[in-house]
């Protein structure tokens, strides 16, 4: 049986195509994410039912796990410390333990693969591959303003989104300027702007393609089919673009909420953690998007500016703190910040109502980490939680430590709760276990 083409070997071409064409090449790769990540479609008609959403969360400093795995498992579990914290949402949320994705390893790189499960981050050949958002986006982001929000806090760099060429979107890190984008209307000069911008996309597209075609005449077979697969998402993103004109002449919601704002400095790094979580319950039950992913960078953060604590080193320090109490102890400080945030999420989105539901009803909310163990810069036995979206939850499903089960599968599971016809995502090997539909 053929090999896909993610798998086949890479052979050299007959005929050498010249630097001058391969940069071309390189061209159309990288255009593409930069128009799929910034034009907004048009909305097609509301659908009969709510409408499903997720938002993926990143912590790539991860949570100490002797705090955060429970004791026991199924539905009467023990809660762990942290865990404490979510226990007024208990029947809202599935905890995980023994899950893992295969191969990623890499230590830090490997919080970029924590929607994509490419593996070997840490490689020099490494390639990503698109990313779990993306592939809701790419099937229904049509149906909303905004096809996805790729957001972060304390960071521009480190990204969960990437795009099935695997080129990264770049995170938008200040709430404000994305309120602006979601809520205020521009005016006439500048929605004329911005139809311009989005002709001149199309005009961009005709010369890529124009590109990609001279260059399938010297190319081999295997690099025909990747072209091929080029040639797909160009048609794909020229009906995006199509279509969004309609977006600029349809008037933006109407919120009462203020436009957020963002704390000057990255050690305010819980406060802006919040100003993200009610950006994207705003952005929800507007439905501006029905995908959002937030990192969450600890790497980069500096001596965090905690209400009611003590913080005496950075947070990337801290979290490598060789067994030391007194650097566990400020973990423990923060790691309980994230998971009061988490609950303070979970218990807005409950208390809104959305038609006989509630938007946690209809809000699968992903919260984990690319680290099991930040301190030894380990890639397994994930602190993973999944809450509402519409399963049956208040339970710890608990996999093998040390024979992890594949986390890819939750994404599976994730994906057909939204609705998308898929039995496969990365390394998966169906869907997840004991995950039953509400």
């Amino acid at each position: 049986m053929k090999k896909p083409v993610s798998e086949q070997p890479y052979f050299a071409m007959r005929t050498p195509i010249s630097r001058r064409a391969l940069l071309k090449g390189a061209g159309i790769t990288l255009a593409l994410p930069f128009l799929e990540g910034m034009q907004p479609v048009l909305a097609q008609a509301k659908p009969a039912t709510m409408p499903r959403r997720m938002l993926a969360i990143c912590n790539n400093l991860g949570l100490l796990a002797d705090q955060f795995f429970p004791q026991g498992v199924g539905r009467a579990y023990k809660p762990s410390p942290y865990l404490e914290g979510l226990q007024a949402h208990r029947n809202d949320f599935t905890v995980f333990s023994g899950v893992s994705h295969p191969n990623v390893d890499g230590g830090h790189p490997a919080d970029v693969c924590f929607l994509t499960a490419a593996p070997h981050p840490g490689s020099s050949s490494f390639r990503n591959t698109i990313s779990l958002d993306q592939v809701i986006a790419e099937q229904i982001g049509i149906q909303t303003r905004f096809p996805s929000l790729t957001l972060a806090v304390n960071t521009r760099a480190r990204s969960l989104s990437w795009t099935g060429t695997g080129v990264a979107i770049p995170p938008e890190d200040k709430a404000a300027e994305v309120f602006k984008q979601l809520f205020l209307q521009g005016n006439a000069a500048e929605v004329k702007a911005q139809i311009r911008k989005l002709e001149t996309g199309r005009s961009i597209l005709d010369t890529l393609a124009e590109q990609a075609t001279e260059l399938q005449r010297n190319v081999s077979t295997h690099d025909k089919e990747r072209l091929d697969q080029y040639f797909t998402s160009v048609r794909n993103l020229e009906h995006r673009l199509a279509v969004s004109r309609g977006w600029e002449d349809k008037p933006k919601p109407v919120v009462k909420a203020p436009v957020p704002v963002d704390p000057a400095s990255p050690a305010a790094y819980m406060t802006r953690i919040k100003v993200m979580y009610d950006l994207a319950k705003l952005a929800f039950e507007t439905d501006s998007t029905r995908a959002i992913t937030l990192m969450l960078d600890g790497v980069s953060a500096p001596v965090l500016e905690i209400e009611g604590a003590k913080i005496t080193d950075g947070y990337h320090n801290l979290s490598h703190h060789g067994k030391s109490e007194s650097k566990r102890a400020e973990l423990k400080t923060i790691d309980g910040w994230h998971i009061k945030l988490l609950a303070e999420l979970l218990t807005k989105l409950k208390a809104t109502p959305e038609g006989e539901e509630t938007l946690l009803d209809r809000t699968m909310v992903l919260y984990g980490s690319n680290f099991g163990d930040a301190n030894a810069h380990t890639c397994f036995n994930l602190p993973t939680i999944l809450a509402g979206g519409g399963f049956k939850h208040g339970q710890h499903l608990a996999f093998n430590t040390e024979q992890n089960y594949p986390l890819p599968n939750l994404f599976v599971s994730m994906l057909q709760r939204m609705g998308l016809e898929t039995d496969r995502f990365a390394s998966s090997t169906g869907t997840m276990r004991g995950l039953e539909v509400a």
